[in-house]
């Protein structure tokens, strides 16, 4: 079984049971990561098969490369954020059987001190899935005023001290430019009142998961990418999203829940009047969560929820 060390894919066999590759179908891989998921996918896709696997992180290009040689199917990699990527395969005409995102962080990025993802560790504030482009949270940090870091710690980070700490950050860079994680975690922490320090974890992780969330645009990466990755299905074919919170996985579910939606003619007509057909059929309502031995084995895999549909033939004149 092609297996990669170094990475345990969440919600792996619930994904595969979920999608059901086939041998010389297309998967698209939308979050390649450290390829944990297309491993598995590759070996029921066999050598008539193509995976396409998108990452924005340049890193992610060798580990492609490492798995592109081994793989027992077709493959090809697309470095760009995946809203983007997906909108350009959807305009080549590319046709998909599966389609799947694994939605948030990668095990890789909070595991490499120097991307300034972790507030465990001493590093730069960067926090950006590609470093090449846009703002870091340096940056972010340093420009933004403070009603607005307020509304990212409040919307991104569900922050209850988001105006405390907002208020503490701009009176600190006024003081010396915040370059570095600890920085942002000793001003955060001195700006949150004593009890509900640790009252839910540790006190920074709301901040920095609101901070990556701002820098990576990644909430209109998903509003964006969620249409792309229908339309590239073909009919009969098979989507999940792995959300890793509720910002991600409300997104999501209201995205599906509409696809799945029938008649909304009002219960009194005698007949349809809107038109309106289902276009997808919900795989597991509610969604799939990891079990108990998941949890204990991949402590990171608590807080995923995965949601999967299969995109219905559509009847003419209906839309797609």
């Amino acid at each position: 079984m092609l297996m990669s060390a170094e990475h345990v894919p969440v919600l792996a066999a619930d994904l595969i049971a979920m999608l059901d590759p086939r041998p010389g179908e297309t998967a698209v891989d939308a979050t390649f990561g450290a390829g944990g998921h297309a491993r598995l996918v590759a070996e029921r896709l066999g050598p008539d098969g193509l995976l396409v696997a998108i990452d924005r992180d340049p890193s992610a290009q060798e580990r492609f490369d490492r798995f592109a040689v081994e793989a027992p199917c077709r493959t090809r990699f697309v470095h760009a954020p995946f809203a983007t990527a997906l909108a350009e395969l959807d305009a080549e005409g590319v046709r998909a059987d599966v389609v799947y995102l694994d939605l948030g962080i990668s095990s890789m990025q909070v595991d490499t001190p120097e991307r300034g993802f972790s507030y465990t560790a001493e590093a730069p504030l960067d926090m950006r899935m590609d470093p090449g482009e846009g703002m870091s949270a340096a940056d972010v940090l340093a420009e933004w005023d403070e009603r607005r870091l307020v509304r990212v710690f409040r919307e991104y980070g569900e922050e209850r001290f988001a105006r405390q700490i907002a208020r503490a950050i701009v009176r600190e860079r006024e003081r010396r430019p915040l370059e570095t994680t600890t920085q942002l975690v000793d001003v955060i922490v001195a700006a949150i009142p004593v009890p509900a320090r640790f009252a839910g974890g540790h006190p920074a992780k709301r901040v920095f998961q609101a901070l990556r969330i701002a820098v990576n645009d990644e909430l209109c990466q998903i509003d964006e990418g969620l249409p792309h990755a229908w339309s590239l299905l073909a009919e009969n074919g098979r989507f999940a999203g792995i959300s890793f919170h509720s910002l991600e996985d409300r997104r999501v579910k209201r995205f599906l829940a509409d696809l799945a939606r029938g008649c909304i003619c009002p219960p009194g007509l005698p007949i349809c009047r809107c038109g309106h057909v289902p276009r997808a059929q919900l795989l597991a309502r509610g969604g799939i969560v990891p079990g108990e031995d998941e949890q204990a084995a991949n402590p990171r895999s608590r807080s995923a929820r995965m949601r999967a549909a299969l995109k219905l033939p559509t009847t003419e004149g209906a839309p797609v």
